[in-house]
């Protein structure tokens, strides 16, 4: 078996993405859209790259006893079982933004072909006909361009073909028409944009809401001389309702470069010459595989290293801001500590990040918390994807509440559970210096000041003198060294908390010798390696 992670590449991708992945991981090779082949491949695989070929689906996922991510270069994710691989903690990736520019590219191409015939003239005079009548087109200065969804794509196409002097007008309910007059574009209601565009652009991701959106009814409020471009997903146009508006002169004519059922050969739309088809290029650039390919590379890298990954469609938590990023590891630890000083699962946990980092979402370290709490609980492995159902298959409450006031640190993350019997159990940390130094700053109501580490040991007791000493006798039988000791107390005499960093585990009868012999309330050994 090979020490490195192992990446099985099961499609054809750019060498840039081997590049990208490094020296790392041992990479294998096999043909996923071939499921004899995909499924024994997949069986003792770290993280497969796929691209639309191969499906990763529930037995793909179950064959793959050790797969952690599914990483898709490129944008849909058709092919893959997005459900069950969450439910079985593996991360799910794919490259949102690689194709974005060549995608705008396509449609705008679709504009410009349907608007002078440009394919048709082509076809026609490779066969030896020179008909230029025929082929007269319409200029697209001064024209109206409707924009169905002014996403990312949606907003590269406005902009490039402003250029060509269009009059751009949009819809999409997302948008705030002060954002669309910053891009020089009038936001319209569906049937107003229907009604004044010469052409209407589809950018809209397929759902339930926009399946058929562009279909009989809408295309009944056309102008007769529109043209219809679907360079986004199959079905947001309906190929049926388009066809009766071509046959009856209600439109005039198409640009269509994907479609309800792929792969598509043969369509009654085929049969007119003023519509033009492509086969699904949308993403099809050397430039756009490179990025792609790239990207889901570089998310692999961060996904078999334990880290976040902004990319990830099954995780909470969206991008990922610089600032908060190294607070991420130092969530999670403290989520092990909660575990460990508390000793069983709360029923409720809050995550509460309180700070100047609080300008920022925040919603990441509440996912980082709960993933260090069910780390040493349950016996799957814990990620990112998963760790919400844990808690949710526990019936654990978690709350995240944040504030941008923090009293005594610059910024603070407190875990904080509620048990069953109404205990509350709460652990604070911060990051300090230039090199983000985790440290342990309370634990429930006593203050700490104490760098993280490894292994740790937390005792309660009633505060006298002589404690210390016998600590460090028993663990300096045990063979264990002390790095660090601090003493809390609320008032001499009262209940004393002590948080020791050691060199090595303390085994659980060390442990009990040193509850029994200092009369601990409570003895518990915190071991984060």
């Amino acid at each position: 078996m090979s020490s490195k992670p192992v990446v099985l590449i099961a499609e054809e991708l750019s060498p840039a993405t081997v590049d990208a992945l490094g020296p790392d991981f041992e990479i294998r090779h096999c043909n996923g859209a071939d499921r004899a082949e995909l499924l024994p491949a997949i069986a003792d695989v770290d993280a497969i790259l796929i691209r639309s070929a191969t499906k990763v689906d529930a037995e793909a996922i179950a064959a793959a006893r050790r797969l952690k991510v599914v990483a898709r270069a490129g944008v849909g994710l058709d092919n893959v079982d997005v459900s069950a691989a969450t439910k079985a903690g593996v991360m799910v990736v794919n490259a949102p933004t690689s194709n974005i520019v060549t995608a705008a590219e396509l449609a705008c191409g679709l504009i410009l072909a349907t608007a002078r015939n440009i394919p048709q003239a082509n076809a026609a005079l490779k066969k030896g006909e020179w008909k230029r009548s025929k082929y007269t087109g319409v200029e697209l200065a001064e024209k109206t361009l409707g924009v169905v969804g002014l996403g990312r794509i949606g907003a590269l196409v406005a902009q490039r073909m402003s250029a060509f002097g269009m009059k751009i007008v949009a819809y999409d309910p997302y948008v705030q028409p002060p954002r669309a007059a910053q891009m020089g574009v009038k936001m319209l209601t569906l049937d107003e944009l229907l009604e004044v565009s010469d052409f209407i652009t589809v950018h809209l991701p397929k759902t339930p809401e926009t399946l058929g959106l562009i279909g009989h009814e809408a295309l009944r409020k056309v102008k007769p001389n529109v043209r219809i471009i679907n360079a986004a997903r199959g079905g947001i146009v309906d190929e049926e309702a388009l066809y009766s508006a071509l046959k009856e002169g209600r439109v005039a004519g198409a640009g269509l470069d994907v479609f309800a059922k792929e792969p598509c050969t043969d369509s009654p739309l085929f049969e007119f010459d003023q519509v033009v088809c492509t086969p699904h290029l949308g993403a099809s650039t050397d430039e756009a595989q490179e990025k792609a390919g790239i990207a889901v590379a570089r998310s692999v890298r961060l996904a078999l290293a334990g880290e976040l990954v902004p990319d990830a469609v099954n995780v909470q938590g969206g991008v990922i801001a610089e600032d908060v990023k190294p607070g991420l590891p130092l969530a999670e630890k403290l989520g092990r500590i909660f575990t460990a000083l508390a000793g069983e699962v709360a029923v409720r946990l809050d995550v509460e990040v309180y700070g100047e980092i609080t300008q920022h979402d925040v919603k990441v370290l509440e996912l980082s918390a709960v993933k260090g709490v069910f780390e040493d609980v349950v016996d799957e492995t814990v990620s990112y994807v998963n760790a919400p159902l844990f808690a949710q298959e526990r019936g654990v409450e978690v709350r995240l509440t944040t504030s941008s006031e923090a009293t005594e640190h610059r910024n603070v993350v407190t875990v904080r559970g509620t048990l069953a019997g109404g205990e509350e159990v709460s652990v604070a940390g911060t990051l300090t210096g230039p090199k983000h130094v985790q440290k342990i700053v309370a634990i429930d109501d006593y203050d700490v000041d104490l760098a993280l580490a490894d292994h740790m040991v937390v005792l309660r007791y009633e505060d006298r003198p002589g404690v210390v000493g016998t600590v460090g006798r028993i663990l300096g039988e045990a063979g264990i060294n002390i790095a660090g000791m601090q003493v809390s107390r609320r008032a001499a005499g009262g209940e004393a908390l002590a948080v020791l960093t050691v060199d090595d585990t303390v085994p659980a009868g060390v442990l009990n010798e040193l509850a029994t012999e200092i009369g601990a309330t409570s003895a518990r050994s915190v071991n984060l390696a």
